[in-house]
């Protein structure tokens, strides 16, 4: 869907509820999760309306920020088999975002859907929603960590968004490689391609 001559009513039913804050009857999240969803989704409205998007463009944001963790309280054992061969292997708490976007097929556009499936990971394939999405699920004031950093690149967001993504993600892969883990292929394509731009 582009932002060019949509309106509201062409968003599907299932976008236009996720971006009034309403998860599916599918979600498993728990009060402290629909918190930090209800943090991300804020964000993500805030930022598409800075950015002067249409209104349906700024719909589609605050749903897919909606719904980016609508499986993070599930069961990982019982999501593996459910998502995608190529991401089966993932960590238990990696897997909500392939889960959800096998849920939100047809439910959802691709741009939306492909946002919420690697909103952990990153992906070089990422529009500026999905951009966007990894940026609020990290950046949201409700995290612990670091906070005079985190609320230093809130503020620089949306005008600076590929300048806060190149430090955001390059932080990410130090801190899994600092800890002796191994940076999924495609978070190593999308630093590749967020370092270039």
């Amino acid at each position: 869907m582009t932002a060019a001559g949509s309106t509201d009513a062409a968003l599907p039913p299932l976008v236009r509820a996720a971006a009034r804050g309403e998860l599916p009857a599918w979600a498993q999240a728990s009060p402290k999760r629909r918190e930090h969803i209800a943090r991300v989704a804020a964000l993500m409205r805030e930022w598409a309306v800075a950015l002067g998007l249409p209104e349906a463009e700024v719909e589609r944001w605050a749903a897919a920020g909606t719904l980016h963790d609508a499986l993070r309280d599930a069961d990982p054992d019982e999501l593996r088999p459910r998502v995608p061969e190529e991401f089966r292997h993932l960590h238990g708490k990696l897997l909500h975002g392939p889960a959800a976007a096998a849920r939100l097929e047809g439910l959802a556009d691709e741009e939306v859907v492909q946002a919420v499936r690697c909103h952990t990971l990153g992906s070089p394939t990422f529009g500026r929603l999905g951009r966007a999405l990894y940026l609020a699920d990290f950046l949201e004031p409700g995290r612990t960590f670091e906070r005079e950093w985190t609320a230093g690149l809130r503020a620089r967001m949306p005008a600076e968004m590929e300048a806060v993504l190149r430090e955001v993600v390059t932080r990410r892969v130090t801190h899994v490689e600092g800890g002796s883990g191994t940076v999924h292929p495609e978070t190593r394509a999308f630093l590749e391609q967020v370092a270039r731009a």
